[in-house]
């Protein structure tokens, strides 16, 4: 795997790759994609419409960096709970080396679309990653292979948008991953800047995010909130996107309210 990604106040499970990643593909894959000139003008240019125009929430190469990372941990720990795969297993000619792959590509190329609009935005991220990944994919597959792993990745792509229900386990790994970049320091340059939306006063909540093995799932996911205006990214946020993931019977969320204030209105949530 590649090295890991600091984040502003977060603690995340570190994979390793003595069981979930049984070759160096995903290695090789990664290499590519943070040396590709292409994929790193595009995670540069992205951030434009969402941050700049909109003052949302921060849509560019941190974000994918963390999304990814946190999408191979998901991946990670699923496979060590014994979860079992079936984006690339259906495919004749794809084998278990290609969930983790189809997991990296997905994530790193989710939200391209907003260099075209941030509304819609996972439409728009299809044509230019079809684009890219005919190119990348070169790189490691033969004609059909690459066909169906391009399916694959696409399909990722637009269900990370909670409109489209995945249909495989990796593309509901990339949209609940997607929902887990919420520390507060994500969205301080919109909050600075005046931006006062829900989304952004509420992220300005979350204190950190860690990922972890489960006693009674395979992952946990534990978020610490510092007021209860956190609950907006837990309750609304994380669990539209969990909702019809495939993850749900998989993963459990729970978030702690740890803040001083008394009287508080939430002390603890648990999905």
């Amino acid at each position: 795997m590649s090295e890991t990604d600091a984040e502003e106040g977060g603690r995340i499970y570190e994979p390793t790759d003595e069981h979930s990643f049984p070759d160096d593909r995903l290695n090789d894959v990664l290499e590519l994609l943070d040396g590709d000139d292409e994929v790193q003008a595009y995670l540069g240019a992205q951030n434009v419409n969402p941050v700049t125009r909109k003052r949302y929430n921060d849509h560019g190469t941190k974000h994918i960096s963390i999304v990814r990372h946190r999408a191979l941990c998901l991946y990670d720990l699923l496979k060590r709970g014994g979860v079992e795969f079936n984006g690339a297993a259906d495919h004749e000619g794809l084998d278990e080396a290609d969930e983790s792959v189809i997991v990296a590509l997905a994530a790193t190329l989710h939200d391209i679309g907003h260099v075209v609009h941030r509304d819609d935005h996972p439409y728009y991220s299809i044509p230019l990653a079809a684009d890219l990944l005919d190119r990348l994919l070169g790189e490691f597959y033969d004609v059909e292979a690459r066909v169906r792993m391009k399916g694959e990745v696409l399909h990722a792509i637009l269900c990370h948008h909670t409109e489209e229900q995945p249909l495989t386990l990796e593309a509901g790994v990339v949209r609940v991953a997607d929902a887990l970049d919420m520390e507060h320091g994500r969205s301080r340059i919109p909050y600075e800047q005046g931006g006062r939306g829900i989304n952004t006063v509420s992220s300005q909540a979350i204190e950190a995010v860690t990922l972890q093995p489960g006693d009674d799932h395979p992952v946990l996911v534990e978020i610490e909130m510092n007021n209860a205006a956190g609950v907006y990214q837990v309750d609304n946020l994380l669990k539209a996107k969990l909702r019809d993931s495939g993850l749900e019977e998989h993963v459990r969320i729970v978030a702690v309210n740890g803040g001083d204030d008394d009287g508080q209105i939430v002390e603890r949530i648990e999905l």
